[in-house]
């Protein structure tokens, strides 16, 4: 005679299968997309070194930027590089909703989120802008963009910050994690030993 406790006992365990089948599968996935972000970055790498004096180092970037974003699921994005004579950050390459309005598009270093990750080269992950102090809605007001969440990594050789990465507002309203922000500043040196090659083999 199969008792109520017995049953009980059966039909948890039934659940805690489905549930690490589940669990299981959710980990493979994640692994097959890190695999994907890996190789992705890795032959970004290889055109990193690559670099000679015919390559299109912006367009290099735009890929980097655009391989960021994919890999943490990230709906807009961009990519800023210093203007030390202006004192300011300079879009070169953006993506998502407002790429052709927001390229080339000048902000002054120390202002809003991404100025600040500038000036004091600090990686900030954020999941809620508009209850942090150093966001400027600026950006947001001039494009009629809403910017709910944020990533921001400098891109920098040695002490040397020579622009920021910026990731905004993660797919399904999820909040970015710290692994998120830990591929993001892989990407940033990416970026960075990118602009460093294209220095040398300009000179």
């Amino acid at each position: 005679m199969v008792t109520n406790e017995v049953r009980g006992t059966f039909h948890f365990l039934q659940q805690e299968n489905i549930r690490l089948k589940e669990e299981n599968e959710m980990l493979r996935e994640e692994v097959v997309h890190l695999r994907h972000i890996f190789r992705t970055l890795g032959k970004l790498s290889q055109t990193a070194v690559k670099i000679s004096p015919r390559t299109n180092v912006m367009k290099l970037l735009d890929e980097i930027l655009l391989s960021a974003l994919t890999s943490i699921n990230a709906q807009d994005g961009s990519l800023l590089l210093v203007d030390e004579e202006k004192g300011e950050l300079v879009f070169v390459a953006v993506h998502g909703r407002i790429r052709e309005k927001l390229l080339h598009h000048r902000i002054p270093i120390g202002m809003g989120i991404a100025g600040w990750v500038a000036q004091y080269a600090e990686p900030q992950i954020i999941a809620n802008v508009y209850t942090d102090p150093r966001f400027s809605g600026n950006v947001d007001k001039i494009f009629e963009f809403k910017t709910r969440s944020m990533l921001c990594v400098p891109i920098q050789r040695d002490d040397l910050v020579m622009g920021v990465i910026q990731a905004l507002n993660k797919s399904d309203r999820k909040e970015f994690t710290q692994t998120d922000l830990i591929l993001l500043g892989i990407v940033a040196q990416l970026a960075a030993n990118a602009l460093v090659k294209a220095e040398s083999v300009s000179d």
